[in-house]
C-alpha cells in the first residue's frame, strides 16, 4: 500500500472519452478534438487554473496520435535539458514514430533565453510544443514563441463535473471498490477543491484514509476535520491564489493600506513568489495610479528589481513599503482608459496614412515627394510647442487622454488647455 500511487494519479484518464471537462475544446465537434482527429496538430499553449487537466490532455493527445512524448517541467529544467530533448526529438522526427510532442509544464517559469531555445525547434518543425501555464501567456511567453502557438483556454471544472469524478473514483478505483463508501454530503469536498480536480481527489483520499475502516460515510464535518489539517492555509497554485491576489489589488486600488498589507502578509506566509507580487504592483502602478503620481511606477519598478535581488525574508519589507505607498497614493486610470480607447479606435479605423509633414525623410526621393515638408520642430517655438496636426486627418481633434481629477493631472489638463485651446476642449 505504501508504494501505491495517489488516487489522482490512479484515476488519470487515458483517452478523450474518459477526460473530464473542457467540452468547449474536446467535446464532439469542438475545435481541438477536430485537430486531434485530423492529426494536424499545431504547437499550442494551454492556459488555465491548476487541476483542470492541462498535463493530462497533453498526454492523451500524444497517445491518441501515437507520437513520442517528452515531458519537461520549467521548475527543474534548464537550457541544457531542453537541448537534449530537442536532439532526441530531431532523431525521431524522420522515423515512423511521428512528430514528437514536447510538453513543458509551467512554461511561464522559463526565462527568455530558455524560451528562445525552444523557438528554433518549433520553427523547424522538430516538435509539436504543448506548453501549460496558469499565468496569462501574453505576459509570460515571448512574442516570437507565442505567435507560433495556438492558445487554448481551459476552464475550472463545474460542480457537476467534480461530482462525476468522485463517482467515477468510487466505481472504478480498485482500492476504493474494496470499501463501502457513502458520500452523504459533498459541499466541503467541492469547496476545498476550488475547482481543481486533482485537489478534489487528494482531499477525498485524505478524508477516507483519515476516517479509516472499510465502512465510511463522508460528511462535511468529518471531511473538514481530516482534510484541513493536512492542507496549507494558502494554496499558491489554486483558487485561493486568484482570490487573494484579487483582494490584494482591489484593496490597493481602493486606497486601503491596512487591508492591502494584510493580504500581502497572507501571500508571504503562504510562500507566494515575491516576483509575482511585485509584477502585479508594477501593473497596478500604471493602471490605477498613472499620472496622478508618476513616482508610483518608479517605486514599483525599483521594488520589482529589489525583491529579485534580495528574496525572502527581507523582501517582505520592500513589498510592504511599496504596497502601503501605492495604497495611500492618489489614483487615476486615465492612462489605462486612453490606451483602451486608442486601440479600439485603431480597430475601427484601420491603417490610416501618416500625415506627410510628420513622416521620416531619410532619402532625397522622400524629401522630393513631400515627406517631412512643413514639419514644425517644437523646440524652435516659444514654450517648445507648435499647434500642428499629428493625427491622420479623419481623426483630427479626437480626445483619447482625459486627465483624471487629481492635482497632478489637473496641472496637465491646464497645460494642454493652454496649448491646444479649443481643439481638444481640455
Amino acid at each position: 500500500m505504501q508504494n501505491l500511487a495517489p488516487l489522482a494519479e490512479r484515476m488519470r484518464p487515458h483517452n478523450l472519452d474518459e477526460y473530464v471537462g473542457q467540452k468547449h475544446l474536446v467535446g464532439e465537434g469542438a475545435v481541438l478534438r477536430k485537430a486531434i482527429e485530423s492529426g494536424q496538430l499545431p504547437s499550442m499553449i494551454f492556459w488555465g487554473p491548476p487541476g483542470v487537466g492541462k498535463t493530462t490532455l497533453a498526454y492523451i493527445i500524444s497517445q491518441t496520435l501515437d507520437r513520442p512524448f517528452f515531458n519537461l517541467s520549467a521548475i527543474n529544467s534548464g537550457v541544457k535539458d531542453i537541448r537534449e530533448v530537442i536532439e532526441k526529438a530531431a532523431q525521431l522526427k524522420d522515423s515512423l514514430l511521428g512528430l514528437p510532442v514536447l510538453f513543458i509544464d509551467e512554461i511561464h517559469r522559463f526565462s527568455k533565453s530558455q524560451q528562445d531555445s525552444l523557438l528554433g525547434a518549433v520553427e523547424r518543425g522538430l516538435v509539436t510544443l504543448i506548453g501549460a501555464t496558469t499565468e496569462n501567456p501574453s505576459f509570460e511567453v515571448i512574442s516570437a514563441l507565442l505567435s507560433r502557438c495556438q492558445v487554448y483556454i481551459l476552464q475550472s471544472l463545474t460542480e457537476e463535473e467534480l461530482l462525476g469524478m468522485l463517482q467515477s473514483a468510487l466505481t472504478k478505483d480498485p482500492v476504493l471498490q474494496e470499501k463501502k463508501i457513502k458520500i452523504k454530503e459533498h459541499e466541503a469536498l467541492i469547496r476545498l477543491s476550488g475547482g481543481d480536480g486533482r485537489k478534489l481527489l487528494n482531499v477525498f483520499e485524505i478524508a477516507i484514509n483519515g476516517i479509516g475502516g472499510d465502512k465510511i460515510t463522508l460528511t462535511n464535518e468529518n471531511v473538514l476535520r481530516h482534510a484541513q489539517q493536512n492542507m496549507a492555509l494558502y494554496d499558491k497554485a489554486g483558487e485561493q491564489h486568484y482570490d487573494i491576489i484579487s483582494a490584494f489589488i482591489k484593496s490597493i486600488r481602493g486606497s486601503d493600506p491596512n487591508a492591502a498589507v494584510y493580504w500581502l502578509a497572507r501571500m508571504i506566509e503562504g510562500g507566494e513568489d515575491p516576483s509575482f507580487i511585485a509584477r502585479r504592483l508594477l501593473i497596478l502602478a500604471s493602471e490605477d495610479i498613472g499620472n496622478a503620481n508618476p513616482n508610483a511606477l518608479l517605486l514599483a519598478n525599483n521594488c520589482f528589481q529589489a525583491v529579485n535581488v534580495i528574496g525572502y525574508p527581507e523582501a517582505r519589507i520592500i513589498l510592504s513599503q511599496t504596497v502601503t505607498y501605492l495604497a495611500s497614493s492618489a489614483k487615476s486610470n486615465a492612462s489605462y482608459e486612453a490606451i483602451n480607447r486608442a486601440q479600439q479606435l485603431v480597430k475601427q479605423t484601420g491603417d490610416l496614412p501618416v500625415p506627410l509633414h510628420i513622416r521620416n525623410a531619410p532619402t532625397k526621393l522622400m524629401k522630393n515627394i513631400g515627406y517631412g515638408k512643413d514639419y514644425q520642430y517644437a523646440h524652435s517655438y516659444e514654450g517648445n510647442f507648435s499647434a500642428q496636426e499629428y493625427f491622420p486627418e479623419p481623426l483630427s481633434g479626437t480626445v483619447l487622454y482625459d486627465p483624471g481629477k487629481n492635482p497632478a493631472e489637473e496641472k496637465m489638463r491646464e497645460k494642454l488647455r493652454q496649448n491646444w485651446k479649443d481643439k481638444y476642449n481640455y
